[in-house]
């Protein structure tokens, strides 16, 4: 029996030009109804998704590919672990070294190093929307060591991001600190439609932090068992997740690696409502 059904918002429920399947919504309002729990698992940071919270009737939410875990009915923070100053010097030296771009993702900011270009930018334009209400800061500065110095905020994760293979980099970050790196590639059908891009960025995190950690911890708050656990996604940052759930789920237009992992594979996309044939398929109401 299913008692927590756990899901990634991008490309999972929310397709391209922000879409969002209305059986999507409905399974969600079913599940509530039903007394299962609803958790948003995300590799965006609290503050750029809240607006949207509310919208999913989530009861928890896990953000910043699981960096902090949020009770979304009463706002109590379960779990929160952050990058020190050692870390993210590191990440940024050698992403200088190489003349990459990077951004940074504080409690309640971006900031980015020169420009708006990768991520960075798709936020920004994301933030434009209506389904996308925060009060999230968006900073252009140009030396972001010196701005964190001065201003002394909790880094919950950086981005550092190409045109081009980042492979040797991640490699080169990981011999000189013990971190989480996640590679996600946005290239031919991943191709990033909000910015019209093509690209590759490091999602760089505290060790040990990952979506797939951060259901354990959730589900250990709540005493349920993995095998009561449905965990449904499409990207890179979802695999652990979905190979490790009692239940894991790929939606059809995951990437091939998910759909290795995982348990099920939908026959419908994201934007055809494979959420909600997830749900309804391994959830009797």
């Amino acid at each position: 029996m299913i008692k927590l059904v756990a899901s990634d918002l991008d490309g999972t429920i929310i397709g391209r030009n922000n879409t969002i399947f209305e059986n999507n919504l409905k399974a969600i309002n079913d599940m509530n109804n039903k007394n299962i729990d609803f958790v948003i698992c995300t590799g965006k940071t609290y503050p750029i998704i809240k607006g949207m919270c509310s919208k999913f009737n989530a009861s928890y939410g896990i953000f910043g590919n699981g960096n902090q875990i949020i009770n979304l009915r009463t706002g109590e923070e379960i779990y929160k672990k952050l990058l020190t100053d050692s870390e993210i010097n590191s990440c940024i030296d050698i992403a200088r070294a190489h003349n990459l771009h990077i951004h940074i993702y504080t409690d309640n900011e971006i900031i980015s190093e020169k420009e708006l270009k990768y991520m960075d930018l798709r936020n920004y334009k994301l933030q434009q929307d209506k389904h996308f209400e925060t009060s999230l800061d968006i900073s252009v500065v140009d030396d972001i060591k010196q701005y964190l110095a001065f201003n002394k905020v909790n880094v919950c994760k950086l981005i550092i991001s190409s045109d081009s293979d980042l492979s040797d980099i991640k490699n080169e970050i990981i011999e000189k600190e013990d971190i989480s790196i996640t590679t996600i590639k946005k290239y031919n059908q991943y191709k990033d439609n909000v910015i019209d891009k093509e690209y590759e960025y490091l999602d760089i995190t505290p060790k040990n932090i990952n979506k797939d950690t951060a259901l354990k911890i959730l589900s250990s708050h709540l005493n349920v068992d993995n095998n009561e656990i449905m965990a449904i996604g499409d990207n890179l940052n979802d695999l652990d997740m979905v190979k490790n759930s009692g239940l894991g789920v790929a939606v059809a237009n995951a990437y091939d690696e998910l759909k290795e992992v995982a348990k099920y594979t939908t026959d419908n996309t994201v934007e055809a409502g494979g959420f909600a044939e997830a749900v309804y398929k391994f959830i009797e109401f």
